[in-house]
Order: structure tokens, then C-alpha cells, then sequence
């Protein structure tokens, strides 16, 4: 089988790393010839790495899984609009975007909304079957009951009704005011309505979302259609002639479940794969490709994107933390000022990263709004102790603060298992010890990495990542509590109703000054009571071999994920 020759590729490669044998260039398999001056095309097949095998790749997937896994997800689907890696919105299978205030984007006095979108004339699925406006209805009526899990999920559940008035239109009604309603990206889809309508109707929600359309039987509307699927190891995909946006350049696709890194580098090394998607590779495994196809004499790429929010969540909750000192804003901003950041970007990113003290990239549109509205925090053991002092604590005879009776104040710091949230998580401990600050280490076990109740209730301090959207990530709705089952992204419990009240602002505001404006307040609010600390902006890293044109670099976390624009790449002579 093909996988059982990239495992023997793997091993080859491993065995001659130390031997520095020279590689195969990237982007020539060992049986595909260089393409010299004057040659007509090669037909080569595109190999990119995944960090593992997603369980639906649905545009809007009926089942949560790991964001790690959709780097493949777009190269299937194709909705209304796409988001770019800058964070502009495109239309895609419609003729252009809704505009505020005209007949495709209407206002009402009751605050609900409509958009209109005009389908591209002669779209297709990947199957022949014509694409109508009847697709995004049956898609609206999956993705809105409540059994099968999305109904509250943006957009789907700001929507009141899709209808289709001529097969061409569709229109969207809004139960509220909605900015993203022109820029829904991946959140909305059509669905073949002439393979699942009768599976919908016939069985339970379990079958549904377990029916095998959602993987190898996947037809969609994207660049590359699914010819193969060999479970827990590849898929294969041809360019769709039939792409709203063009056949893509590129005929043939192979994508390689690859959950092991150093399986991924050899497989880069050797020219037996030409692209590695978000999270196949960590800065540590970057850094060695590079070093690796420099020592050879081989050109490659590797490109380093800060666009994933990283942060440490605080105790709120009398009843949780621990020590009792963490309800007190000084303290919390103390530990603010005793975490190094920069020093943690230097050391898990190479410098590549940012150090931040925002929730919002520096990178984002909005970001000057927020710089406008709150001061910089650094690293700073003199702020530390000023601060210590202010709220009753000295220092104790082993140099670390005590309180008013002498009780230590000592402070858990967990974190995820792994190398790189280890080190990270190490560093940050080390900076709060030598501020006088004595934290210690937790490492979340595996088993526990699913236990929401025990994530939720870590007594000090917890460092994650965040994605898109992460301010909406602290509204008192995202608490995690006994009666929505401990879930929610605001794990620290932190609860303002001041804030709540300006992302419900934020979240309505359909001029952008409007939410540049509320960005900032709540930016504001968030850093005024250090309801959490930002740390930084990790990078997510790409690799690509140089004969590979057309990859893009995302800019921050609002950019679009995943494979962009693949209809685009081609092979450069």
C-alpha cells in the first residue's frame, strides 16, 4: 500500500541523517525526474502533511474535534465567502458580498436583519449535481436542529430562517443584529440535499453525524474532490474542474496523517512531501528543517506565523482559589508584571513569536484603538514587590512574600503536558520565583486533559491557547459551571456585567468604529482587573518545499486557518 512506502522512505531518511547523505531536492520524489529548462510539465502528485486524520471534513463539522486537525478541511469546501490570511472577506460561490443598506444587507426597526447573496451561474457539486439555493436551505435546516449539536453555534444560531426564492438567491434572515453576517466563512454551508435529505429524515442524529458521507463519501464544493480514503493513514483528492474560483493548478493531492514529527521531517527531507500544514510542526521542528536543508545545500521554506493566542488564566472563584490572595487586583496585577513573556518568546519561538499584554494581536486592524486605551506592561520585579507590599505582604526569610501572619503565599502554574508548553510553563515560574513570587509547576495529566470540571477548578494559574474570537471568550455566558456541564472557554470563572455589556455591543455593532471602540473598553476592563494575563502570540509554522508556489502566511488569530487559496499553488521549474 502507498503508506507503507513513506514509512519505508521515513526509515531510509532516519538512517542517513547523521551521514549527512545528500537529499532529494523538495518537491522530487526518488522515481519523479528534476523538471530541467525546456521540458514540458512533470504531473506530479502535491503530498501535504497533516497532523492527523480529521473525523468529518464538512466546511461547519457536526462534531467537535481538535482545531489542530482542519488544516485540510477548506481544500474540500467552498461556502457564500471566504476569509483571506489578512482577514479580508471574498465572495466565493456567490457574485459578490452583501453592503450594509442596500437591498442584499437590510436593517429593520425590530434589530433583525436580511442578506441576499446571488449564486455564481453554473456551479456544481463535486459529484455533477447542480448547485442551488435549495442546498443552503437543507444545510440551514441540518445545521439548526438541535440534535445534532450546531444550532447554537455562530452564525447558524443568530439565523431565523434561509430561504431560496429562485434556485440562483439565497436570503439569510437574522433573529438580531449580526456584523459577521457578511463574512461567515467556514460557519455556514450547503449541503447535498439530494444524498442526506432522505438520510435526515430516516435516522437518528447518532447515525446521521456518524454516516461515512462526512469522510471518504465526502462531496462538497471545493478545489479537490475526495477519489480516496485509507483510514488512519492518507487521502487522495483530484483538482474539481467544476471550482467556483478555478481548476486548481495542481491535479493531483495526496494528504499524509501525520502525528509524529520527526516522521514529518523526514518525509519533508527527502522530498517526498512538499507542504506541512498548521501544527504538523512545532518552532523546535521548524528550526531543524531549516538547519537540516541548509547543512544539505537544499532550498526550502519555512515560514513562522504569531497567530496563536497564548494566556494564563486566573482562579476566580472564592470557593476554588488558592491562595485567597488571588481575589485581590493587586496581586493579580503583580503576577502580571512577574511573568517574563519576552523571555518565553525568545526561548519557545526563537523570537519569532510576540510578547503581549493584549488580548488583541498587534498585528489586527484594531489594535491601535486598544494601544490608544491601556499602557504596556513588561517584565518587572520592582512593580512586583510595589505592588505585594501595597496589598500587606513582605518578604520572607527564603525571599518570597509572606502575608500579614506569615502565610506563605505559594501559587500553582499548570499547564498542558509536552515540550513546548512545558518550557514555556517553566519559564514563567522561574520569572515569578526571581520576582520573589513561589510558584510552582503543574503538569495536567493526559487523562485529566478531558475532565472540564478539574480544568475548570485548577486553584491558581493555567496557561492555554486561545483562538479566534477571544475576547468573547470572558463574557460570564462562557463561565463553565455544574448545569451547562463545565463547559465554556471562561474557565477562570471571571465575571463582569460591564463587560458582558460591551461584547453584546461589540457583538451587534455593525459599524467597525463601533467595535474598534468597544475592542479597546473591553481590552481595558480585561487588563484593569487582570482578569487574565496575556502572554503571547505563539507562532504556527509551515513548511514548504521551494518548487511550491502559492502557500500563504496567516497574520493573526482572526485569519483564516487552514490550507488557503490551493487552487492558486503551482510547481515552480
Amino acid at each position: 500500500m502507498k503508506h507503507l512506502h513513506y514509512l519505508g522512505t521515513w526509515l531510509l531518511t532516519i538512517l542517513v541523517l547523521g551521514a549527512c547523505v545528500p537529499a532529494t531536492a523538495p518537491g522530487q520524489s526518488g522515481d519523479t525526474p528534476a523538471i530541467s529548462q525546456g521540458q514540458a510539465p512533470i504531473q506530479r502528485t502535491l503530498v501535504i502533511l497533516a497532523r492527523g486524520e480529521p473525523p468529518s471534513i464538512a466546511a461547519k463539522p457536526l462534531q467537535a474535534f481538535s482545531g489542530s486537525l482542519l488544516g485540510p478541511v477548506r481544500m474540500f469546501n467552498a461556502m457564500l465567502d471566504y476569509k483571506d490570511e489578512r482577514e479580508a472577506i471574498h465572495p466565493y460561490l456567490a457574485e459578490a458580498l452583501p453592503e450594509l443598506n442596500t437591498s442584499s444587507w437590510q436593517v429593520f426597526p425590530d434589530g433583525t436583519m436580511q442578506t441576499t447573496y446571488r449564486l455564481r451561474p453554473g456551479l456544481t457539486w463535486h459529484d455533477g449535481t447542480p448547485l442551488t439555493a435549495d442546498d443552503f436551505v437543507f444545510g440551514w435546516t441540518v445545521y439548526s436542529t438541535a440534535e445534532l449539536g450546531a444550532s447554537t453555534s455562530a452564525p447558524v444560531g443568530q439565523m431565523a430562517e434561509v430561504l431560496a426564492p429562485d434556485p440562483g438567491t439565497v436570503t439569510i434572515t437574522w433573529r438580531r443584529l449580526y456584523p459577521d453576517a457578511a463574512g461567515m466563512d467556514m460557519g455556514f454551508q450547503a449541503l447535498p440535499a439530494h444524498i442526506l435529505r432522505d438520510p435526515l429524515q430516516r435516522l437518528d442524529a447518532e447515525s446521521f453525524i456518524n454516516l461515512p458521507f462526512w469522510t471518504r463519501d465526502y462531496v462538497g464544493l471545493g478545489a479537490y474532490r475526495v477519489t480516496e480514503w485509507v483510514p488512519g493513514s492518507e487521502i487522495d483528492a483530484v483538482a474539481f474542474v467544476g471550482h467556483a474560483l478555478g481548476k486548481p493548478k495542481i491535479e493531483q493531492v495526496r494528504i499524509l496523517f501525520t502525528p509524529d514529527p520527526n516522521t514529518a521531517l523526514a518525509l519533508m527531507l527527502s522530498g517526498d512531501a512538499h507542504f506541512a500544514a498548521d501544527y504538523v510542526f512545532f518552532h523546535e521542528e521548524g528550526a531543524t528543517l531549516e538547519q537540516e536543508w541548509q547543512a544539505r545545500e537544499v532550498e526550502g521554506v519555512v515560514d513562522y506565523a504569531p497567530a496563536l493566542l497564548r494566556l494564563t488564566a486566573i482562579q476566580h472563584r472564592a470557593d476554588a482559589a488558592s491562595p485567597r490572595a488571588l481575589a485581590d487586583p493587586r496581586i493579580r496585577r503583580a503576577l502580571a508584571y512577574g511573568i517574563d513573556n519576552q523571555a518565553a518568546v525568545d526561548v519557545t519561538t526563537g523570537g519569532r513569536g510576540l510578547a503581549t499584554y493584549t488580548v488583541t494581536s498587534p498585528r489586527s486592524p484594531m489594535f491601535k484603538a486598544v494601544e490608544a486605551a491601556i499602557p504596556s506592561r513588561r517584565y518587572d520585579p520592582r512593580m512586583v514587590q510595589q505592588l505585594f507590599e501595597e496589598a500587606g505582604f513582605s518578604k520572607g526569610p527564603q525571599g518570597f512574600f509572606v502575608g500579614p501572619g506569615g502565610e506563605p503565599f505559594r501559587v500553582e502554574y499548570a499547564t498542558d503536558g509536552g515540550p513546548s508548553p512545558e518550557r514555556e510553563n517553566s519559564i514563567y515560574v522561574d520569572s515569578l520565583r526571581q520576582a520573589g513570587v513561589d510558584a510552582f509547576s503543574y503538569v495536567i495529566p493526559i487523562v485529566q486533559l478531558r475532565d472540564l470540571q478539574a480544568r475548570s477548578l485548577r486553584p491558581g494559574l493555567s496557561n492555554g491557547a486561545i483562538g479566534a474570537k477571544a475576547l468573547g471568550f470572558f463574557i460570564s455566558a462562557e463561565v463553565p459551571r455544574p448545569e451547562n456541564r463545565w463547559a465554556g472557554n471562561n474557565r477562570g470563572g471571571w465575571s463582569n456585567p460591564e463587560y458582558d455589556r460591551l461584547w453584546q455591543t461589540f457583538d451587534t455593532a455593525l459599524e467597525p468604529r463601533d467595535r474598534e471602540r468597544s475592542t479597546a473598553e473591553m481590552e481595558r476592563l480585561l487588563y484593569d482587573d487582570t482578569a487574565v494575563i496575556p502572554n503571547m502570540f505563539t507562532v504556527v509554522v509551515n513548511a514548504r518545499a521551494a518548487t511550491l508556489k502559492g502557500p500563504k502566511l496567516r497574520t493573526t488569530p482572526e485569519s483564516a486557518n487552514g490550507i488557503l487559496d490551493v487552487h492558486t499553488w503551482e510547481w515552480i521549474r
